[in-house]
């Protein structure tokens, strides 16, 4: 029992994933093409995973964001990456803890180091502020730019009417925002009446 609790099928996996580059490394005929896909498949090999995850930030005491997610898995190495390779929830609230837009996406990744996020695969943005609902195959939200952009076909439906385009700029709070080619049928008032 004690041993179970401290060697994961993840652990052990990578544990014989050493073993044999060292085993490669002192045999008599060292082939370093063997010895650097041995290292290739440990970076292939999460160095943390957890399932049920939640990811709470806060500034003075309040939550401002929260992540869920079914499975995170965390790399390391020369690509250093989190990935949710069975989806995920952000939830984003107001000062008064009122949730002001809720992201769902089937995958998502983050770049660290080159401060990049991607969300894949039935990507919704619910704007509970403006009623808004933006649908997509794909979000990138870079960082540095300030800039979240979709080269994918995107819906945005609002109590106005339904806009498509292929494509999609914005700031990263989302106040700014413009469909790329867009199509569609909206409900304008006449000011006049």
């Amino acid at each position: 029992m004690f041993f179970t609790k401290f060697i994961t099928p993840v652990r052990l996996l990578k544990a014989l994933a050493a073993c044999l580059t060292i085993i490669l490394l002192f045999s008599c005929k060292n082939n370093m093409k063997d010895i650097q896909a041995m290292e290739s498949m440990l970076d292939t090999l999460p160095d943390v995973t957890a399932k049920n995850i939640e990811f709470l930030y806060s500034e003075n005491a309040a939550v401002q964001v929260k992540l869920s997610a079914p499975l995170m898995n965390n790399y390391g190495g020369k690509n250093p990456r989190m990935e949710f390779p069975d989806g995920f929830k952000v939830v984003f609230y107001d000062s008064l803890q009122t949730v002001k837009t809720v992201l769902t996406a089937n995958y998502g990744i983050n770049y660290p180091e080159r401060k990049i996020m991607e969300a894949h695969g039935n990507v919704v943005v619910i704007n509970h502020e403006t009623g808004e609902t933006l649908n997509t195959e794909e979000l990138i939200w870079d960082q540095t730019k300030e800039l979240i952009y979709s080269n994918k076909f995107s819906k945005l439906t609002s109590e106005s009417g339904v806009l498509y385009g292929e494509g999609l700029e914005s700031d990263q709070t989302f106040t700014r925002r413009r469909l790329l080619h867009p199509s569609g049928d909206i409900t304008v008032e006449d000011s006049d009446r």
